[in-house]
């Protein structure tokens, strides 16, 4: 009985996600910064936090690591409370890295002693090995001896990450970290960064306002709006199945669309008739918006939809258009940049929507189908 006990206990440990949030609430001069915020993350997972400055993200983050009190809620790590309004365990004690914007290297210290500061518990030939594994998973091999200032702002960062993952953490946690590098640069030490927390098994989360970022980064993706979280789900339902109108326009440029319930069950727009699922309480003629994202438009020469291009902009591959339906609403489109058409100009598109979804009109109480008609 005793073993079967055991066996039990670590049984519901290894099933208990990593991260666990509960109704977290944070108040910073009394004013509620996160409200209610309730997600969970497994051990080795990927998530990230996308929403516009000021939502909340960076104060939530904040929470997790240890550095904010919350008003009310909870924060669980490995099935164990981290935080509570009455309680709070200190960051050291939490067994996660941080890297935040300011990335905080110490600039009297060369780069394999930053990497080696948070390891002084190791026997000093672990340490050392630790070390050189670090360097070369982050391309910092012939980089050890030098200091933060003889560095780049891409090398710095490196070594930044290097620095949190030495430990190996349970959790990174990340705050921006790439905003200050270029946009190839970015890319290319975000890949880096999910090669090694892919290959070391640490989870992560991730903040961001970049959706390129978010969504090339998150097994896991939540979109915050004035301290709520408005959806957690996997960064494919985020993006083909939002679950309020503000993930809709929020998340890959998409635009509501208006139209009217039909008898058949169809909502009637302005880009013709799609069948979906209904919010709840849709009478026949009652008012609803039907997202349109720039992908689910094609073009077509002669026929499908007549619209009027308002703007183009050139984006290398592909150029992005505003264009304007029959009646004055606006959708955009992706099309590849060599076709060309100028502001003014009328020309046919058809849809191809593979998920639609229909808000009423006061935004709320979403359902999506899994197919579209057109």
């Amino acid at each position: 009985m005793a073993g079967e006990s055991t066996l039990t206990a670590v049984s519901s440990l290894q099933s208990s996600p990593l991260l666990q949030l509960d109704g977290v609430h944070c108040v910073i001069a009394e004013r509620a910064v996160v409200r209610g915020v309730s997600l969970q993350l497994a051990a080795g997972e990927l998530g990230c936090l996308l929403g516009p400055s000021g939502c909340g993200k960076t104060t939530l983050l904040r929470a997790i690591a240890g550095f904010q009190p919350l008003a009310a809620g909870s924060i669980s790590l490995r099935g164990e409370l981290a935080s509570s309004a009455s309680r709070r365990s200190p960051p050291e004690r939490r067994h996660l890295g941080f890297v935040f914007q300011d990335l905080a290297l110490f600039p009297h210290l060369r780069v394999e002693q930053n990497i080696g500061f948070g390891l002084q518990r190791l026997e000093r030939s672990l340490r050392e090995e630790r070390v050189v594994s670090m360097l070369a998973m982050f391309g910092l091999q012939d980089l050890g001896q030098r200091y933060p200032h003889e560095l780049s702002g891409g090398q710095q960062q490196r070594v930044a990450l290097a620095r949190s993952l030495a430990p190996q953490p349970d959790l990174l946690l990340l705050d921006e970290p790439f905003s200050s590098l270029d946009a190839h640069l970015r890319s290319s030490l975000r890949e880096d960064l999910v090669s090694v927390l892919r290959r070391l098994g640490i989870a992560a989360l991730l903040v961001t306002h970049d959706q390129a970022e978010a969504f090339s980064f998150a097994d896991s993706l939540g979109v915050m709006r004035d301290g709520e979280l408005e959806q957690w789900d996997s960064a494919f339902d985020v993006y083909h199945r939002p679950a309020s109108a503000f993930v809709a326009r929020f998340v890959g440029e998409g635009k509501l669309i208006g139209g009217r319930v039909r008898s058949d069950g169809g909502v009637d727009t302005a880009l013709g008739v799609f069948c979906g699922a209904l919010p709840t309480m849709s009478a026949v003629g009652s008012a609803v918006s039907v997202l349109v994202r720039p992908d689910d438009l094609l073009p077509d020469g002669d026929r499908g939809v007549r619209v009027s291009v308002l703007s183009a902009a050139f984006r290398g591959a592909e150029t992005l258009y505003t264009l304007a339906l029959a009646d004055g609403s606006e959708v955009c489109a992706l099309f590849p940049s060599h076709i060309r058409h100028a502001p003014g100009e009328q020309i046919w598109v058809t849809t191809d929507l593979a998920h639609v979804v229909i808000f009423a009109t006061d935004e709320r109480a979403p359902l999506v189908s899994a197919e579209a008609a057109a």
